[in-house]
């Protein structure tokens, strides 16, 4: 609403400048020993009326009712009419003032006889004059009418983004907590007690996930947090033979706003293809705050692909993320994946402020 407001202000302004500028600005300057032309002002109204009466005839009605339908020949033949209409009301008006001011007892009987001068030369005049106000009127309503129209664009461009990002999230959350809680299934017939300590994790990340997370941008700090809940819970879960090392680094006064559970699919692909069963795997990821605001996620893992058969989430994380990082961090982020010799690493590179 208030933009709306604005911009009404704003067209109003821009409509008192351009008549001050085309009808009023003048006569200032036409003549040295004095500031404004009053008589000659007063002695232009029947023109500055017929100008008035093409441009707003077109702004408000001729424009929207036939040139934006499409009726381009309605159009134009309702211009030619009442550009006519506004030729006589400035001809025979001009008359009328020049008899008022140069000879009080003299009015024009408007007869063919009484023109002082050739109206073909005025007709012609004033004809190209206000044929050139219905070219501006109609560049003026085309170009507010575009502004509009991206102004609405961009408001369903962000609706719809917004929309999309938290459908996003309602994915990414079901599709975590589904491969969490496979986790502690298999973890509680060998290992209740660990069960029950991944249990208590789990709800700390769950309180997130339904309850923290619930806007566009959190804190680093809760990310981080949510991040280091879930290496908890891994911990509990992984084999003797996997060697996991973490580095978590933020700013001591960080202040820095991140995109909600935007890093939790890189996490959870590490562990999904860097653990095996029965050979030696390891783990390594850091995430760490730069001075600018710059996130850096480094993350590197041996990697065991999975079969057909025990692809969970098939792939939805990752895909989810890179939608979520065009949408949010267009043109401000840098991923990176590489596999080499087994290994398999990925860099992300986020920053989060703005240039």
């Amino acid at each position: 609403m208030n933009q709306h407001i604005t911009n009404k202000k704003t067209i109003v302004l821009i409509h008192i400048l351009m008549w001050g500028m085309i009808l009023v600005a003048p006569y200032f300057f036409m003549d040295t020993e004095r500031l404004f032309q009053w008589d000659k002002f007063i002695r232009s109204t029947p023109y500055m009326v017929s100008v008035l009466l093409v441009f707003y005839v077109n702004h408000f009605f001729l424009i929207k009712k036939y040139l934006f339908q499409g009726q381009t020949k309605k159009f134009i033949l309702y211009n030619f009419l009442l550009i006519a209409a506004a030729i006589l009301i400035s001809y025979y008006g001009d008359e009328w003032m020049k008899a008022y001011f140069y000879d009080q007892s003299q009015r024009p009987r408007f007869r063919r006889g009484n023109f002082r001068r050739s109206p073909w030369f005025f007709i012609v005049r004033n004809f190209t004059a206000l044929l050139t106000m219905a070219g501006l009127s109609v560049a003026l309503k085309m170009t507010l009418h575009w502004f509009q129209v991206e102004n609405e664009r961009k408001e369903l461009e962000k609706a719809k983004s917004v929309a999309e990002l938290q459908n996003l999230k309602n994915q990414i959350s079901p599709h975590f907590l589904l491969n969490t809680l496979n986790n502690i299934y298999a973890l509680i017939e060998f290992n209740p007690q660990k069960a029950r300590e991944a249990v208590l994790d789990l709800s700390k990340m769950l309180r997130y996930i339904l309850y923290d997370n619930d806007r566009p941008f959190v804190p680093l700090k809760q990310e981080v947090n949510f991040i280091s809940n879930y290496f908890q819970l891994m911990r509990i879960r992984i084999s003797s033979n996997v060697e996991l090392k973490t580095k978590l680094e933020i700013q001591e006064n960080s202040t820095t706003q991140i995109a909600p559970l935007i890093y939790i699919s890189l996490v959870e692909n590490a562990f999904k293809h860097g653990i095996s069963g029965n050979k030696p795997s390891f783990i390594n990821i850091s995430l760490v705050e730069k001075d600018n605001g710059v996130i850096e996620f480094y993350s590197q893992n041996s990697f065991f692909p999975k079969t057909v058969s025990d692809k969970s989430g098939s792939g939805i994380g990752t895909e989810l993320l890179r939608k979520r990082l065009d949408l949010i961090y267009s043109g401000r982020y840098v991923w990176t994946t590489e596999l080499s010799e087994e290994v398999y690493s990925t860099k992300l590179i986020i920053h989060t402020k703005q240039n």
